[in-house]
């Protein structure tokens, strides 16, 4: 009896083996590390964590449920905001103190979110998705010459502003944080939107902090990765605990988001902001399309 209890153990340990060894078993895994990548890159470039590639990727190319996908995503986004924040952390890009009041509501809003998924079906989650990217990227067009940078001689960021060296333009830039109620409700929805949709909520807090809050695009994507951590925390305990999350596609996701990220700091200080901000925008066009072709 022994021997069989033994046999029957080892057998359901070597399983996950042999499904990996597939070739059809394995062709998911690795397409979820090559769209790891390209995520990782453009969410350290950018400060959106990477969701908004991944999640349309998962879905439209290797084929699984948006709500696996979604899972998936914030797992991705709690790796490249550990990855982000521990890089920008010395170059003084992360607003700590914006971050935290900012947080508050994030978090808030993740939780909502994480509920409100279970309720809705796919196919409404896939519209929300696409209209909100299209919304976004529109806004991010309409600033492409705004540094928010204050002007020579005024050198009072004010108690939630602050400075960074910018490499790019070789100066140090100051700035001054405006709207405050408008970054706070921008937060709230962004986290909502961020376990609705398995993004980081970096694609609505980072457009909204440059366009209306008086933040430079590289410091908003900063103190944005640093945050969206906290935010796909809440949101992918929810996913979890309703099966939808995959262990070995997570995974296959986070390697991969860990390699682009390497790559996206090598970027980040090559392009000056409104190049960012046109990759951007292109970013959302090209992904609002693709889901909202699926729904059609």
């Amino acid at each position: 009896m022994k021997s069989t209890a033994r046999c029957a153990v080892r057998s359901r340990l070597r399983a996950p083996l042999v499904r990996l060894m597939d070739p059809y078993a394995l062709l998911p895994v690795v397409l979820t590390v090559v769209f790891g990548i390209a995520a990782g890159t453009i969410g350290t470039l950018l400060g959106l964590g990477g969701g908004v590639f991944l999640v349309p990727a998962l879905v439209l190319v290797v084929g699984v449920p948006f709500k696996t996908a979604a899972a998936v995503s914030l797992a991705a986004v709690i790796a490249t905001s550990s990855a982000v924040s521990a890089t920008r952390a010395g170059q003084h890009l992360i607003n700590l103190r914006l971050g935290m009041v900012l947080e508050v509501a994030t978090a808030a809003g993740g939780l909502a979110g994480g509920l409100t998924a279970q309720m809705l079906p796919p196919s409404v989650l896939t519209r929300l998705f696409g209209l909100v990217a299209i919304a976004i990227g529109i806004v991010t067009l309409t600033r492409l010459r705004h540094t928010n940078a204050l002007p020579e001689g005024d050198n009072e960021p004010g108690p939630l502003g602050g400075s960074y060296p910018d490499e790019t333009i070789g100066q140090v830039v100051t700035y001054r944080v405006k709207r405050m109620p408008v970054a706070i409700a921008a937060s709230f929805v962004a986290g909502n939107v961020s376990s609705l949709l398995g993004v980081g909520g970096g694609f609505i807090k980072v457009p909204v902090l440059n366009a209306w809050c008086g933040v430079p695009l590289r410091a908003a994507a900063a103190t944005s990765a640093f945050m969206i951590g906290v935010t796909a925390s809440s949101g992918a305990m929810i996913y979890y605990g309703h099966g939808d999350m995959q262990p070995q596609l997570a995974a296959a996701a986070v390697i991969g988001v860990e390699m682009g990220s390497a790559a996206g700091f090598r970027l980040a200080v090559r392009l000056r902001g409104a190049w960012l901000k046109l990759l951007l925008a292109a970013v959302l066009f090209v992904v609002a399309a693709l889901m909202l072709m699926r729904t059609a």
